[in-house]
């Protein structure tokens, strides 16, 4: 079968970080691509834990996009192994299920949950991260049966939603209603993250939010917001018109397109601002929560200036060696919390994953996914989406997934 497979060497890296600096169609297309289109074997069942499912439709990721430009943080490396098919947003449809599966039949529709934790490593016992819930956080993603791999597309034993095949251990394994489609199914992954950062970090209806970043998971971050009910403002800082009128329909209250944050910070929320002999100014009041979904040297900075007292910032997203003055962070007593994927929680009657609680509230139209999906690409087209990845708003894009149907 076709499967877009990822695989980098210590040259190709050197040569690339030289030549894609002025053409970076090389990372995609050519002798140093680090992504090609490759012949490689059907998967089968690992073992009787395991089902088989066929590739519906696969989301293409920030974190995918990055990958392929080389722009993850080098600290992640221990965890990846490679070549690995690439995907883990994604919707299939149940083809074979392995003896030891309960609940799960041959044609269930079904959407993935891809974190390669403890118990499908077939570790005993379980990690603190896995224990207490967080078993996309677990501490032993390089341990255990499998290669290296934090999650699906990112080990080489288990493939990716980039193929028409793939394996899954029954855990991972998330029934659709028929009420959510397959399209609708391979944005849960996305939501699950937006939801679990809102949970993390969640805001009261007296509080003032920034978003920063509308994008897929800055969008879907105001819906998590509006889907729990939560009345209370909300700012979004986006530099494209397009995704900062997305954010508007989706109810945030204030636009941010011109980067001025410091300056409508002080609009928004009323904070003073103080210059000091140099530099930028620094907000006292602000915003309470800030979701910080791009993460770079720029926007941190910015969080922590408009951070009111003892605010909490959740870093959503990561830039790659980020450096900021941390004096606020300081000065203010502040918070920051890392966000990475989703667990389990007690938000709704009693514990449940947050793949669970995301299903639900796509099923109860409280959170809409399906038009986030505006361009879909046969696998065959992957160097053309990409290129549509790489300018977003030229192209009017939120979310391009290749489709198998």
């Amino acid at each position: 079968m076709k499967a877009l497979q990822f695989s980098v060497s210590v040259p190709q890296f050197a040569a690339l970080k030289v030549l894609g600096s002025i053409n970076r169609r090389l990372y995609y297309d050519g002798p140093l691509a680090t992504i090609r289109l490759v012949d490689v074997p059907e998967p089968t069942l690992p073992s009787s834990d395991w089902v088989k499912l066929r590739t519906l439709t696969c989301g293409v990721c920030g974190t995918d996009v990055n990958i392929i430009f080389l722009r993850e943080s080098l600290t992640a490396t221990p965890f990846i192994s490679f070549p690995c098919t690439l995907g883990h947003e994604l919707s299939g449809e149940i083809i074979e299920v392995g003896s030891n599966v309960d609940g799960i039949e041959v044609g269930d529709v079904v959407t993935v949950a891809p974190p390669l934790s403890c118990s499908i490593r077939g570790i005993e016992p379980e990690c603190r991260s896995c224990r207490m819930g967080r078993p996309a956080n677990c501490e032993n993603f390089a341990q255990g049966n499998l290669s290296p791999g934090m999650y699906v597309g990112l080990c080489r034993d288990i493939g990716g939603g980039f193929a028409p095949y793939l394996v899954a251990h029954k855990t991972q394994i998330f029934k659709l209603p028929a009420q959510v489609s397959h399209r609708e199914g391979a944005m849960i992954e996305p939501l699950a993250v937006s939801l679990q950062a809102v949970l993390d970090n969640r805001p009261t209806k007296d509080d003032q939010v920034l978003v920063i970043g509308a994008g897929v998971i800055g969008n879907l971050i105001v819906q998590s917001i509006r889907a729990l009910e939560i009345d209370c403002s909300v700012t979004v800082a986006e530099p494209s018109l397009f995704h900062a009128e997305l954010a508007s329909k989706v109810r945030a209250n204030h636009l941010i397109t011109d980067g001025e944050i410091l300056r409508h910070a002080i609009d928004i929320t009323g904070a003073k601002a103080y210059k000091p002999t140099i530099g930028k100014e620094i907000l006292m009041g602000g915003f309470s929560k800030t979701f910080d979904t791009v993460a770079n040297a720029k926007t941190l900075d910015a969080s922590l200036r408009t951070l009111r007292t003892g605010g909490i910032l959740s870093v959503v997203g990561i830039g790659k060696e980020v450096m900021t003055d941390l004096t606020p962070l300081w000065l203010k007593l502040q918070t920051i919390k890392g966000v990475l994927c989703y667990g389990y929680s007690d938000v709704y009657n009693g514990r449940k994953h947050l793949f669970e609680i995301a299903i639900d509230l796509v099923k109860q139209k409280k959170v809409h996914l399906e038009s986030m999906i505006t361009h879909t690409f046969s696998i065959e087209d992957y160097k053309q989406m990409i290129a549509v990845n790489l300018n977003k708003s030229k192209h009017r894009a939120v979310k391009t997934a290749i489709s198998f149907v």
